[in-house]
């Protein structure tokens, strides 16, 4: 058991090294990449299962204020944002494949890896994943007014489908985590946190191979079309993330610059693709792929940000 919890251990300390790891055998490997994708739903489990396990039920709920403080959260990223965008759209006449995508990408809720991330660059996730838990379990009601403005997202009985699997899976894997971690080990030691990072580590960088099957093909028949996607990817993800993080910073609430910056930039886009027609999300699919890049290289691009002692 001591080497694994060794070896465990060594992940974590190498998990920004796993992740890019993990997106170069994902866009070389598109064939690994197209096996991988019906795994994906089990994948996420693990990793809000190691979430939850890290953090632990009390955190994880905190106080009332803190809860109160999420909801607001929720309204400003996932209500506030994405109708700001919708208006700037319809009032310029923008129409087509990128304005949807950018729609659905800013009225999604944080990614199941978000509170992962959040340990990656050496911050607490206990706030990340309580933004994860209540912006999930509120989506099928703050999509309501962005599908209702852009028909063409198709219909939203789809998306409320999708949404509350996702949250199912949700209830389930911090359940049973909870339950292990109040009866099991309710008080881990440093070398059993750093064994559950490690375990994060692994499981972020292997659901990144399978999430980037569009983008490995588009190297050698859309080049043009690859780049200007990865440009939108990485802008839209590193100005919401770099913008909430400065405003919180300067705030009264700095403790949630990190992992509220961390959930404004990185969002669950790909709950999507269940949920929506295959005519309305195929065109989607290479900007998809580009998104996770600069999401799973957060703790690369932005960790001397989020934590310049670390670094």
């Amino acid at each position: 058991m001591k080497p694994v919890v060794q070896l465990l251990g060594f992940a974590a300390r190498h998990g920004r090294v796993l992740l890019i790891a993990g997106l170069a055998l994902g866009v070389a490997l598109p064939e690994l990449s197209f096996l991988m994708r019906p795994w994906l739903p089990e994948i996420v489990a693990v990793l809000l299962f190691v979430s939850a396990l890290r953090v632990g039920p009390r955190q994880a709920m905190g106080a009332v204020a803190e809860q109160k403080m999420a909801l607001f959260f929720v309204a400003i990223l996932q209500v506030l944002m994405p109708l700001c965008l919708v208006a700037f759209f319809l009032v310029f006449g923008i129409v087509g494949a990128l304005p949807l995508v950018l729609i659905l990408m800013i009225s999604a809720s944080p990614i199941s890896g978000a509170p992962n991330l959040c340990v990656l660059v050496g911050h607490d996730p206990t706030h990340a994943l309580r933004q994860l838990v209540i912006g999930t379990a509120l989506l099928p009601l703050t999509v309501i007014p962005v599908f209702w403005l852009v028909p063409e997202l198709g219909a939203i009985s789809a998306v409320l489908a999708s949404a509350s699997r996702l949250l199912l899976i949700i209830a389930v894997s911090a359940g049973i985590a909870f339950f292990l971690r109040a009866k099991v080990f309710p008080n881990p030691s440093d070398e059993g946190l750093r064994a559950i990072d490690g375990i994060s580590a692994i499981a972020m960088a292997t659901i990144v191979i399978g999430l980037m099957s569009a983008v490995g093909p588009a190297i050698w028949s859309d080049r043009s079309g690859l780049i200007f996607n990865l440009f939108i990817a990485f802008s839209a993800n590193l100005v919401l993330q770099v913008g909430t993080w400065f405003l919180l910073r300067r705030s009264s609430r700095s403790e949630y610059s990190v992992p509220i910056g961390i959930s404004a930039g990185n969002r669950n886009i790909a709950l999507f693709l269940t949920a929506l027609p295959r005519e309305i999300t195929d065109p989607l699919l290479l900007y998809i792929g580009c998104y996770q890049i600069p999401m799973y290289l957060t703790p690369v691009l932005l960790g001397r940000i989020y934590n310049p002692r670390r670094w």
